[in-house]
């Protein structure tokens, strides 16, 4: 099959979140079954590293025109780990210090997504699937049935969108229909882009694509609720017959304790010293007391309250008074949360380091080195970090929704079996049960302690079954 992915990200380019892990993952994965697979890109020219745009190659440069602005648009190429890279060039756009949240978001993904259509007969590379991602892509199936309807060569091309987050839709004034797309209403209507009286792109990418994925069984269940829908459920529930949730994996190759050169000491199932040795190498790059004998509970995490972070805080003076524990926090976010931490680690420094910025090496040696990983996500589409520990033998304590509930079994005390611990009620006092729960587990269960961690290590969440489930799901579309 002919595959091309839309997106706004891709590790190791450049990424903010969850969605650039998944695309710099499960396009090598498909590509690697034998796929011919593409992905399309903004280029984001301050965020690519120097190496790498000098191994980029000048394909083209046309014009798109964004409503009544004519714009350059260059394609770059990039071929890696068997992957062809397309990204689309305008300065004007994407040179940019960051990859989001300004003013004229909306015209800058008009322009990308129209860019990426309008490139597909230019490179000579019509695919059988287009897959987007989140919002920002969301308009390409709309666009391919309707702007586009006319060209012959794209019209057999079948759409799947996957939904990341809900939370994110690209609502808009009705004006950017004509404004940025050159479009009328032909598809401003309520099984379609219609969101009240303005234009939802995620909504009309909803009814416009053949298939919509989500990143976790259990989160396709969820987001058709008003709960966990975010306006969107009652649309989610028309179109449930085309709705799957596919779990999220995370890439083997890069996450792999034996040989991962990011963190000070590598380990295997075999041989869990090494871990041990990364807990006193963490304690002393945060200024902990270095001792092997105290559990280490982790958080690596965006300060918002998606992430459950107002449960951690209410929870951090009970914590830190009563629990013999040490605890360690990275992430950047609101204020009052950056503020709360910040506190404190003053106020006990001895049990308490939060490290208010974004380091991705020393998420990794977060990952490997604390005993227990803290996720309390109010709702969490998939969530890679809960992966991420269990692979390097930390066990999680999460909140029971969405692609956490998917992918960690609590622990059982009778029998033993499980990968962490889970709550289900989300309120601070269940939280810090469960930690209590854990606590108890390391110090008074130290071989069921083990048991666990190796347990969560072999636990597979690689990328392998879940690219074949997309592969499957694509078929079907076009066979």
């Amino acid at each position: 099959m002919k595959l091309l992915f839309a997106a706004s990200e891709c590790a190791p380019f450049f990424k903010t979140g969850g969605l650039g892990d998944v695309m710099g993952a499960l396009p090598k994965e498909l590509s690697e079954n034998g796929h011919d697979v593409r992905v399309v890109l903004p280029y984001f020219v301050q965020k690519m590293d120097e190496e790498t745009k000098a191994q980029l190659e000048d394909v083209m440069n046309f014009t798109v025109e964004v409503g009544w602005r004519k714009q350059y648009c260059g394609i770059k190429k990039l071929v890696k780990d068997s992957v062809t890279y397309y990204f689309i060039d305008n300065l004007f756009y994407f040179d940019r210090s960051e990859l989001y949240d300004y003013g004229d978001d909306g015209e800058r993904f008009a322009f990308f997504q129209q860019a990426a259509i309008e490139m597909l007969e230019k490179i000579d590379f019509i695919p059988d699937v287009l897959h987007v991602n989140d919002w920002q892509t969301a308009m390409i199936p709309v666009l391919l049935k309707d702007k586009y309807a006319w060209i012959n060569d794209l019209r057999d091309i079948k759409t799947v969108v996957t939904i990341h987050n809900i939370l994110f839709q690209g609502v808009y004034d009705q004006y950017i229909l004509s404004d940025y797309f050159n479009i009328g209403y032909a598809a401003f209507h309520e099984e379609g882009l219609k969101y009240g009286d303005k234009v939802c792109w995620l909504k009309g990418a909803l009814y416009y694509s053949d298939l919509v994925t989500t990143v976790s069984p259990t989160y396709a269940e969820e987001i058709k609720t008003p709960r966990f829908g975010y306006g969107l459920d009652n649309d989610l529930r028309k179109v449930s017959h085309k709705l799957v949730g596919i779990l999220n994996g995370i890439d083997y190759d890069t996450y792999d304790p034996e040989t991962d050169e990011t963190i000070p000491y590598n380990f295997s199932i075999k041989d869990l010293t090494g871990k041990a040795k990364n807990k006193k190498a963490l304690q002393a790059r945060v200024g902990l007391p270095e001792e092997d004998d105290i559990a280490l509970i982790g958080v690596v995490t965006r300060l918002d309250e998606q992430k459950g972070v107002q449960l951690i805080v209410d929870g951090m003076e009970e914590l830190l008074t009563y629990r013999n524990a040490q605890f360690v926090l990275l992430g950047t976010g609101k204020p009052y949360f950056e503020d709360a931490f910040r506190y404190f680690t003053d106020k006990y420094p001895d049990k308490c380091q939060a490290i208010i910025h974004f380091d991705s090496e020393l998420a990794q040696w977060i990952y490997a080195g604390v005993d227990f990983f803290l996720m309390p996500s109010e709702f969490e589409p998939c969530g890679l970090s809960q992966l991420n520990s269990l692979r390097y033998g930390t066990l999680p304590i999460v909140h029971e929704v969405g692609g956490l509930v998917d992918t960690i079994e609590p622990y059982n005390p009778v029998s033993e079996e499980g990968n962490g611990f889970s709550f289900y009620d989300f309120n601070t006092q269940t939280m810090l049960d469960t930690i209590d729960r854990a606590l108890t587990v390391y110090y008074d269960k130290p071989e069921s302690l083990k048991k666990l961690q190796i347990r969560a290590m072999q636990t597979d969440n690689s990328w392998e079954k879940s690219a074949l489930e997309y592969i499957e799901n694509y078929k079907c579309l076009i066979y």
